[in-house]
């Protein structure tokens, strides 16, 4: 039967209906945005309450990401392996009982720094932020956890590069075509307890007792008495003396500031120069770097302990190392100290991981990641100790003495032991060369990464300055420069050891507990695990369920039973013999508090800025809850099902069924079919 003209326009109006109705549901939101006032909401489709923010940020220059993962991987592997592997970890191996310290160490690693490490690096990657920006988004009322970070590292980055400084310095001595510097005593440098190897060994050819720099023979000792002060005199390597008396000219105590070495100002200008040309470009020049940096110190570490295992006396190096003193374990001091040397290995809590991973694709596995450096990180640390403690056994041999009596120096250990094994090398400077050419590159990786933290929390601060991203970095490198000066001075040793006792000690460990908080029992670490899970895919129930434990309770418990332990043993910092004065103590304090309090009043500052009809309950309620700009990277839409809202929304468009409702919820009919289009 033959249709009227009535029902055929009618159909004809079905038909246009239904096809505007599919083209509406098919097109990308991304459309609406672009082309309208209008934000385009979807009953199936997140919305976005950061669009307006991501419109705005778009204007800025890129932050720029990874040229490759290995670029990534081999950074974070040469920031967590750096000179505490060398001079660090020995020295507190040394410290507390030898293989002892390794028990609380790996226990350690696995309850507070893996945990801790896989935490920072999954919480940077997925917002691709800084600690400062990151903290501002995640959660307004403890923003001043990022200007924590930072301070810890800005401190650390100052006193760090004067050991590359350091190594500079022995670098540059070390060109020599005849015997290294320190290789025998000299007398602008040296004082009568110097013990010079080579001349010892002459004298006792010919049955001589080498005595205070001076070969005595069998009649001498008996006419002048001297026999038994023969055995009990100190002897120092000439290594230990031209450390202390040439390179650092170090004065009587911190009270006594004497004068800057020029030597040393040079050689940490040079220091300076050398990281500000690695990281002028951001992590596209740092990354190409490290392929060297990060794996050259393998190498020479290796060839070391060849040679040093072929010594005399290594074997009691090596079991002093290996031997644990069980009753060491009941030291609160030695977890206290495996605990803070988690933190400069693995360096969570120091702005340093957040930052690294924040130039991550989004996409990228950064649990494997985090596995692979946290072990290879222990694997070094133990490794690097067992050729260090092979070269002491053999200084105590030389020195007829006990293991724990041959070196006293905690950070210039890597400049007392190493230079004097090297000696006893064949073409003693090329090792000598190789040896500190291997130091500068571990600690450049770990100055890079301290450096790229304050640089990245200054660009993102202020997004508008990425384009002049060189200025910025000659500027910090200037100003850390200026900064690095005072531990060049003939006291600067010593200021060292108070910045290395107090700047990453219990600030640190304050701002990983609350890091934990924050984390797993605020923002929730069910819902953290699920952010992580979009990034590396979906796991299973019981490696969420251990996951979850960690953050909730065992690492944010372990850290706080050391924090409480290392005040109740707290002892006034010393260097050697020497204690410090009570105000040198209290600045070790202030340097070491001074992240908590600008945590605090940063948090006081935003509940004053809070809007003033809320109560303080409702303040507080409102600033530890992410802002609308939290969000995944690369992903504008992104909004968490248990944030999902549409209140406070203008200007929007509600999509039902792909066609537009009104406020009221119900449906808006247009006169022209073809209108639904152009909206």
């Amino acid at each position: 039967m033959a249709k009227t003209p009535k029902e055929s326009k009618k159909k004809n109006q079905e038909k246009k209906r239904n096809e505007t109705r599919n083209m509406m549901t098919d097109v990308d939101l991304d459309m609406w945005e672009e082309e309208g006032k209008f934000t385009a909401v979807s009953s199936q489709v997140p919305l976005s309450s950061a669009d307006n923010t991501n419109a705005e940020t778009d204007t800025f220059p890129e932050r720029g990401n990874w040229t490759g993962r290995f670029d990534f991987l081999l950074s974070l592997l040469g920031y967590s392996v750096g000179l505490g592997n060398v001079w660090r970890f020995p020295y507190l191996a040394y410290n507390n009982g030898g293989g002892a310290f390794l028990i609380p160490f790996c226990i350690m690693l696995i309850i507070a720094g893996l945990p801790l490490m896989f935490m920072e690096l999954s919480f940077g990657q997925f917002a691709a932020l800084g600690p400062v920006a990151i903290y501002k988004r995640f959660c307004p009322l403890m923003r001043g956890l990022g200007y924590g970070m930072i301070i810890v590292s800005a401190v650390v980055m100052l006193y760090y590069n004067i050991i590359i400084g350091w190594t500079i310095f022995y670098m540059v001595a070390s060109f020599t075509m005849g015997e290294l510097p320190w290789q025998s005593c000299k007398s602008e440098w040296s004082t009568d307890y110097c013990y010079s190897y080579a001349k010892a060994d002459l004298c006792e050819a010919i049955n001589g007792t080498y005595y205070l720099r001076t070969c005595y023979n069998g009649s001498m000792l008996e006419e002048r008495n001297i026999t038994k002060f023969a055995t009990d005199v100190p002897k120092r390597p000439p290594a230990e003396e031209y450390f202390t008396n040439y390179v650092l000219g170090l004065s009587s105590g911190i009270e006594t500031t004497g004068n800057i070495k020029i030597s040393l100002a040079l050689c940490l200008l040079a220091a300076w120069i050398i990281v500000f040309l690695c990281l002028c470009k951001g992590v596209q020049s740092s990354g190409k770097v490290v392929y060297f940096t990060a794996l050259f110190p393998y190498l020479v570490l290796v060839i070391l302990f060849v040679r040093g295992v072929t010594l005399p006396g290594a074997s009691t190096g090596i079991l002093f190392y290996l031997t644990p003193d069980w009753t060491q374990l009941c030291n609160a001091q030695v977890w206290g100290d495996a605990a803070v040397q988690i933190f400069f290995a693995l360096s969570p809590a120091w702005g340093g991981l957040i930052t690294l991973s924040s130039y991550n694709k989004f996409t990228n596995n950064c649990y494997k990641d985090s596995l692979i450096v946290a072990f290879s990180n222990i694997a070094t640390s133990f490794f690097a100790g067992l050729v260090i403690f092979s070269i002491i056994g053999f200084l105590a041999h030389e020195l007829h003495e006990d293991v724990k009596e041959v070196v006293d120096q905690g950070a210039g250990l890597a400049f007392i032991v190493y230079p004097e094994v090297v000696t006893r090398l064949p073409v003693a400077p090329l090792w000598s060369i190789l040896f500190f050419v291997m130091l500068l590159t571990l600690g450049l990786d770990s100055q890079f990464a301290l450096m790229e933290t304050v640089t990245t929390a200054i660009l993102d601060k202020f997004p508008k300055l990425r384009q002049l991203k060189i200025w910025v970095v000659l500027v910090v490198a200037i100003l850390g420069y200026l900064g690095g000066l005072g531990f060049t001075t003939n006291s600067g040793m010593y200021w060292l050891q108070l910045m290395d006792k107090y700047a990453a000690n219990w600030s640190v460990l304050l701002i990983a507990i609350m890091e934990c908080i924050l984390i797993s029992w605020l923002y929730g670490s069910e819902r953290f695990l699920g952010d992580i899970q979009s990034m590396i895919g979906k796991r299973s129930r019981m490696w969420n369920l251990f996951w979850s434990w960690m953050w909730r309770a065992i690492t944010p418990l372990t850290l706080l039973f050391i924090l409480f332990f290392n005040w109740v043993e707290y002892k006034p910092a010393s260097y050697g013999h020497y204690v410090y004065p009570l105000w040198a103590d209290a600045i070790g304090w202030i340097v070491g508090l001074l992240p908590v309090l600008v945590i605090i009043v940063a948090a006081i500052q935003q509940i004053i800025l809070a809007p003033h009809n809320l109560t303080f309950l409702e303040k507080i309620k409102l600033l530890i809850k992410p802002t609308a700009e939290w969000g995944p990277a690369g992903n504008p839409r992104y909004m968490d099902p248990s944030m999902q809202r549409y209140e406070n929304v203008t200007n929007t468009v509600v999509l039902v069924n792909g066609m537009p409702i009104d406020g009221d919820e119900t449906q808006v009919t247009f006169e022209n079919e073809d209108e639904g289009l152009q909206l």
